[in-house]
């Protein structure tokens, strides 16, 4: 079947889906695999599904990865890791205050990550964190541990200009996190019952105005 795949059709053949993907790559089945474990969740989510998701024969994603929790991990560090690299590039910005940055990690956050379906991985997580201890070790260590880290570097810069007063460091930086993480549940639980759009942008600045001025020296 995978040699059918890479063989290259007539001239005068139809072109098909099956055709079109002969080439395939490992970022196809990712963005297929990340679509359902988001829709499905990761338990329902079975190799076959990925693959007829991606528009290739049941064998070719175990080209790429041994098992679904491997596509997983994939997942994270292809799609949602590159992302926190390019977020910590803006602690390079010596010139900019603590305020201007952590509005900018907030603001790039959600446009990178949470206004996408990668905020999806989320809301599954916290579903099928028991069920999953091993996936659910790797996401702590991958992506919480990193965000709380990217996070506390800006307060902690704040503190050292004397731009914020913080009591508690770890408790800051959660209370920074929680309406981000509130917003990606919710956008992938109940924001499609609701009538009215929810304007996240209006919604943001609310939220960061409340922190920095709790946040801020007096």
């Amino acid at each position: 079947m995978v040699s059918q795949m890479t063989a290259t059709p007539p001239a005068s053949a139809p072109a098909t889906r099956w055709s079109r993907r002969k080439d395939v790559r490992p970022g196809e089945i990712l963005e297929a695999a990340l679509k359902l474990f988001v829709e499905k969740g990761f338990r329902a989510t079975k190799m076959e599904d990925i693959a007829r998701e991606a528009g290739v024969t049941k064998g070719t994603p175990y080209l790429y990865y041994e098992n679904k929790e491997e596509i997983f991990k994939a997942v994270i560090r292809e799609g949602m890791l590159t992302k926190f690299d390019e977020l910590e590039g803006l602690s390079g910005q010596d010139e900019a205050s603590a305020e201007t940055r952590l509005r900018q990690v907030i603001y790039r956050w959600w446009e990178s990550i949470g206004n996408t379906r990668l905020a999806g991985l989320s809301k599954l997580m916290i579903a099928e964190a028991a069920n999953f201890p091993e996936l659910a070790s790797f996401y702590h260590a991958e992506v919480i541990v990193r965000c709380r880290n990217m996070v506390r570097h800006v307060l902690e810069e704040g503190v050292e200009r004397g731009e914020f007063h913080i009591l508690n460091m770890d408790h800051a930086v959660e209370i920074v996190i929680a309406p981000l993480l509130l917003a990606m549940v919710w956008k992938h639980s109940f924001h499609n019952f609701e009538s009215a759009k929810f304007d996240m942008p209006a919604h943001l600045d609310n939220v960061l105005d409340i922190l920095i001025n709790g946040l801020k020296t007096r």
